[in-house]
């Protein structure tokens, strides 16, 4: 119980904080969309940005503790997708949506500040090497996936499907600030005193902005949809995928115990808002995402607290 408290309902809090400026016309819906443009946009990619910089490259990109969160994770959207398709009798594109959202754990704004509360700031090494890899890899693979199931019996050509998918990864903000992250620490390009400071004060607004951000984007949500399919879906994100990852990293791989806090807490994180983005950008899917957003959310509370018992 002291976890829960000390732990998990502070980030929370801050998510509460955010729904009810929203909820009771404090915001309207254009000051919540600019908190989360400047979180989403600019302060998380800084935030991404010094937290490469930080990084022991070799110590925290360590292949079994990509190999246990990545596997799960695949296993979570392929669960959900072909319950979708063949369960559900979904067409391939909402399909795709619906398993993105069994896909994109909350990595960076929940992930982030609930491992860092449980375990200290020493311990996100792990967690920041999973999120390197996060938006590119699930935003390739769900782009190229949806694409090709767009694009069945259009003919549209090899080459322009992988340019689209390009394009479209390199200009992720959060892809953005971890290359430059990479490129100025392999580099070894020095960067003036007063810059980094500068860079340092944006970072630490990351996190706060992104949660109360978030809350005020969930009054918009009305749980809605195929409440079996929601269902099935808060089982993978937020045991399916963490359960896996627990048993391979602990059992298969024999993770550190550092890194398997990292790859479990990460995963048992709910879908992020990015998982709604992508079905509401492709228009496919959008109901049963945002719906699945809020409720496992909600949900996540306890999941969290369980998670946190049991890992070592």
């Amino acid at each position: 119980m002291q976890a829960l408290l000390d732990v998990i309902l502070p980030v929370f809090v801050v998510i509460g904080f955010g729904y009810i400026a929203r909820r009771f016309k404090v915001f309207d819906d254009a000051a919540v969309d600019g908190v989360m443009r400047y979180a989403q946009n600019f302060a998380a990619p800084v935030l991404l940005f010094t937290s490469i910089l930080k990084l022991d490259l070799a110590a925290a990109f360590q292949p079994a503790l990509l190999l246990s969160f990545y596997s799960a994770a695949f296993v979570s959207f392929f669960t959900a997708f072909f319950a979708a398709h063949l369960a559900f009798g979904r067409p391939l594109t909402d399909s795709v949506a619906i398993g993105f959202v069994a896909l994109f754990s909350n990595s960076l704004l929940l992930g982030v500040p609930i491992t860092e509360r449980a375990y200290g700031p020493e311990a996100l090494a792990g967690n920041f090497a999973i999120i390197a890899m996060h938006s590119p890899l699930f935003y390739g693979f769900g782009i190229a996936l949806m694409e090709w199931a767009r694009a069945r019996g259009q003919g549209m050509g090899r080459g322009k499907l992988v340019l689209h998918i390009a394009r479209t990864i390199l200009l992720q903000p959060l892809v953005f600030g971890i290359t430059c992250g990479f490129l100025v620490r392999l580099t070894g390009v020095p960067l003036p005193g007063a810059l980094l400071s500068g860079v340092q004060m944006v970072a630490v607004t990351a996190i706060p902005a992104a949660l109360f951000g978030l809350g005020g984007v969930l009054v918009r949500y009305r749980p809605d949809g195929d409440f079996r399919l929601i269902a099935l879906l808060c089982g993978c994100s937020l045991v399916l995928h963490p359960g896996l990852t627990y048993v391979t990293g602990r059992f298969v791989l024999d993770l550190p115990v550092p890194a398997l806090r990292s790859a479990v807490m990460t995963a048992a994180m709910a879908p992020g808002v990015n998982a709604f983005v992508f079905a509401n950008f492709y228009g496919v899917g959008k109901r049963v995402a945002a719906s699945t957003v809020l409720i496992a959310t909600g949900l996540s509370i306890g999941t969290i607290w369980v998670w946190l018992h049991i890992l070592p």
